[in-house]
């Protein structure tokens, strides 16, 4: 049983190292708003920090800071319960991977939430940035003129910039969406056949 656990948790391993490295190398060598960019004018790193949720949205005042980053606590620790549930009881190997996925991406952004205004020397705990610097715009105009509310505005797609945690949070909830009905098919757990080998913990 205990090999069971090597995949998924090496996955969501890889994904926080991954996520902070780069964070760390946005942090040390770009200053905020800065640009690099990688494909022209619709691919490039612009370094931001926010106060709120993925990709750039904002869950407002001091309050809502501390409020947002326990939500996060508490989420990842439900989230880490439950992929431990899902291998324990071998519930579909895809449906796991993609929750690992998604636990690597809330513990990556509770790190920066939780620890960068302590390590960084601006905010206290649990009041920190997260640091965002992906950013694809890949499509640039204006709405027409006569459709209604937006008629005239500026748009552009893909407008937020997020970051590899963010990113796994969007991967792994897009698969299971897109896969529940493989997933979760009849009986949820994976059902051990006779003549299966019995595998020791």
């Amino acid at each position: 049983m205990k090999s069971a656990y090597t995949r998924p948790f090496l996955l969501a391993l890889l994904v926080i190292v991954a996520d902070q490295l780069i964070k760390t190398w946005v942090h040390r060598h770009m200053v905020p708003e800065q640009e690099i960019h990688l494909f022209g004018e619709h691919g490039m790193l612009r370094y931001t920090e926010n106060n709120g949720m993925a990709f750039g949205m904002e869950f407002g005042g001091s309050w809502g800071k501390l409020f947002l980053t326990l939500f996060r606590i508490g989420a990842v620790t439900a989230i880490g319960y439950g992929l431990v549930y899902l291998v324990k009881n071998k519930y579909n190997r895809g449906l796991i991977m993609n929750v690992a996925l998604i636990f690597a991406g809330a513990m990556g952004n509770i790190i920066d939430s939780a620890f960068y205004g302590i390590i960084y020397h601006y905010a206290p705990l649990f009041h920190g940035q997260v640091i965002d610097m992906f950013y694809f715009p890949l499509l640039h105009g204006h709405f027409p003129s006569w459709l209604p509310v937006w008629g005239g505005e500026e748009f552009i797609f893909f407008r937020p910039i997020f970051n590899l945690a963010d990113a796994a949070i969007s991967t792994g909830v897009i698969m299971i969406l897109i896969n529940q009905q493989r997933y979760f098919k009849h009986q949820a757990p994976e059902e051990t056949s006779p003549n299966s080998e019995v595998v020791e913990e």
